[in-house]
């Protein structure tokens, strides 16, 4: 019995996924020495599994989550290691998953993000943050906002890997779901 790649693509960006949360959550950094394997192994999979025309769409599909990503990387956002493991998500999970990957990544993101704020006593202060937010790039375009970018200590930081890992997850359970 083969295992089918509609479930064995997205299990394996969990795994990369999970992997980084660990880090993310203990030192809020996502090392390159799980994001660059991740890459390398999601195209390699998908080579060994369904060849170059496939391994070929997986580097696509990373390279289309990193384009999404680093906008907000751009704009102060978020982190490079961030932006680096959606690339490594992307690869392994595959073309045909990223749509998925990327919109329950994007709900995941924005859930735990409100459910920090809350826990913290400042959801009112994040809501009136993201109109500065939106202003400021109205007007600045891409750059960061002075004081409302992940390198300021003040403002709430999530670790993103755990809503990247949660997008997989969710991804997985779709895919599962479908059959």
């Amino acid at each position: 019995m083969q295992i089918q790649p509609e479930y064995v693509y997205p299990a394996a960006a969990l795994l990369c996924g999970s992997i980084a949360s660990i880090f993310d959550v203990k030192s809020r950094r996502v090392p390159n020495f799980v994001t660059a394997p991740g890459v390398l192994i999601g195209l390699l999979f998908h080579l060994t599994r369904d060849g170059w025309q496939q391994m070929l769409t997986a580097l696509l599909a990373g390279l289309i989550c990193g384009m999404v990503f680093l906008v907000f990387y751009l704009a102060g956002g978020m982190g490079a290691g961030d932006v680096k493991l959606i690339v490594a998500t992307g690869c392994i999970a595959g073309l045909p998953n990223i749509g998925y990957l990327l919109i329950l990544t994007a709900l995941s993101g924005g859930v735990m993000a409100i459910s920090l704020a809350t826990l913290r006593g400042r959801l009112k202060e994040t809501f009136l943050n993201v109109g500065a937010l939106a202003s400021h790039h109205t007007q600045s375009g891409l750059t960061p906002h002075p004081a409302l970018n992940v390198l300021n200590s003040n403002t709430l930081r999530l670790p993103y890997a755990l809503a990247i890992t949660a997008g997989c997850a969710l991804t997985l359970c779709i895919q599962v779901g479908q059959r």
